[in-house]
């Protein structure tokens, strides 16, 4: 039997450890192994995701604690096989045991005793079935092996007590992954149209960048990285910049609104065309004390940077063959019709057929008409690096 006389000290640490699982999924063992020890139970699981009925490959994913599962660690993360146990369609966030289920012959025979309990040495199990906005019911489960004493009525009732904790923490850990991946699908549509992003502090210190402005910034042609802070190459730009940013935060402390985020122009060593750069402070609340914490987003594009415009989604999206596609794509990233048939080793000939095509089946009548829907259309959300 558990000593389930917690004390404060105690219940606060089990309950912080819970809310902290909820910022990081992987952190979930840590709990379950203090619930683990509070009710002497040789496993705690969580039972994330259940396999489909129609799929036989799809299969769940299960948190387990406990020693020697299956003759494997102590916390693990494993595929969850079971459509159907003896504890299926309970009530939501209800504790309930074996015993409020059937009796002690019907147990010890059922076929999921038998082929999945009984090798781990599960006999006594305490569950409920938790509530998940937008997921449905998420299985929570202690168990103890059979010479164990069975669970009892005060123990329950501290399960019960903890019942609204972890539903909570789970909603909370299932918002936040939600948040994560939105959050990365923007990202990744931002790179796919080449926009390089650079997050940075007040001081315009580097924290984050993705990989087109890695490259902006390695070519240093306008930009470049000088004791860790984002610097212009000319001094006048990079006044300007510094000007810019230190104006960007400010007006985020006083939190006003300006009309338009800040915007540059910053000119390039090469000659190209100078680098487009505009600078948003990422928003906090009003009444949060964050000097010297805040962060921005500079963003730069590089207009002579190549298309990332799928070859796949170009064609459904204008119904062209592979080859007039190909040649849409050179034509977009600024070549002539004559450097667009060298690239692709095709006759110019075999190219002004193409564009033709391409014109009668798009609709244009200038290659400059071309260029502009192919660069505002959807087709770079859809390019991946493989």
């Amino acid at each position: 039997m558990a000593d389930i006389n917690m004390d404060l000290e105690r219940y606060n640490g089990l309950v912080e450890t819970i809310y902290d699982a909820a910022q990081n999924k992987t952190c979930w063992a840590a709990p379950l192994e203090q619930l683990r020890q509070l009710f002497n139970a040789n496993f705690v699981t969580l039972i994330l995701k259940l396999p489909s009925h129609e799929d036989e490959d799809d299969l769940g994913l299960m948190i387990a604690v406990g020693g020697n599962l299956n003759g494997k660690g102590q916390v693990q993360y494993l595929p969850y096989r079971h459509n159907l146990t003896p504890f299926a369609n309970q009530r939501p966030d209800r504790v309930f045991t074996v015993d409020d289920l059937m009796d002690d012959d019907d147990w010890r025979n059922s076929s999921y005793r038998k082929h999945w309990c009984e090798e781990n040495d599960v006999y006594h199990v305490m569950a409920v079935d938790i509530t998940a906005a937008e997921v449905g019911s998420l299985r929570f489960r202690i168990t103890r092996p059979q010479a164990a004493e069975n669970f009892n009525a005060e123990e329950k009732a501290l399960c019960q007590f903890l019942v609204p904790h972890l539903r909570r923490a789970l909603s909370i850990n299932l918002e936040l992954d939600r948040s994560q991946s939105i959050g990365s699908m923007f990202s990744q549509a931002i790179g796919r149209l080449s926009i390089a992003t650079i997050q940075i502090d007040e001081s315009g210190r580097i924290l984050e960048q993705n990989v087109f402005a890695k490259e902006i910034l390695d070519s240093a042609d306008g930009l470049k990285v000088v004791a860790g802070k984002l610097t212009a190459i000319y001094p006048s730009d990079n006044r300007e910049l510094k000007y810019l940013i230190k104006g960007a935060f400010e007006r985020a402390r006083n939190h006003e609104k300006p009309s338009l985020p800040e915007a540059m122009s910053v000119n390039r060593p090469s000659g190209e065309v100078n680098l487009g750069v505009v600078i948003e402070v990422v928003p906090t609340p009003s009444w949060a004390e964050n000097r010297g914490h805040n962060k921005a987003v500079v963003y730069i594009r590089d207009s002579v940077a190549k298309s990332q415009a799928s070859s796949e989604i170009a064609k459904k999206l204008f119904g062209l063959t592979p080859a007039e596609t190909a040649l849409s794509l050179q034509l977009a990233n600024g070549l002539s019709l004559e450097e667009a048939a060298e690239a692709l080793n095709i006759r110019r000939n075999t190219a002004r057929a193409h564009l033709r095509a391409i014109f009668s089946k798009t609709g244009v009548r200038r290659q400059t008409e071309l260029v502009r829907i192919f660069l505002n259309s959807v087709a770079p959300l859809g390019y991946t690096e493989s």
